[in-house]
């Protein structure tokens, strides 16, 4: 499953949802204004930088909006 950490304002995390909904991806958002989230993205990517994708089912932890969007281009083939 795509986990993505997000924050409201921030222009780099809509790119990546709006490429997500898009393309029909089930994908959860994870809100880092909720502090189990923030603590999540820190423990997970080690910044508290957004947007972030855990992919769980690869093990693929990425940051940057560009880089996201290709990892997930690639996975649909």
């Amino acid at each position: 499953m795509l986990d993505l950490y997000v924050s409201q304002y921030c222009p780099y995390c809509k790119k990546v949802m709006d490429f997500l909904y898009e393309n029909n991806i089930d994908f959860n958002i994870k809100d880092v204004s909720i502090e189990e989230n923030f603590k999540k993205l820190v423990s997970l990517g080690g910044k508290d930088q957004v947007p972030f994708l855990n992919d769980t089912d690869n093990d693929v932890l990425m940051y940057e909006s560009s880089d996201i969007i290709e990892y997930i281009k690639n996975l649909m083939g």
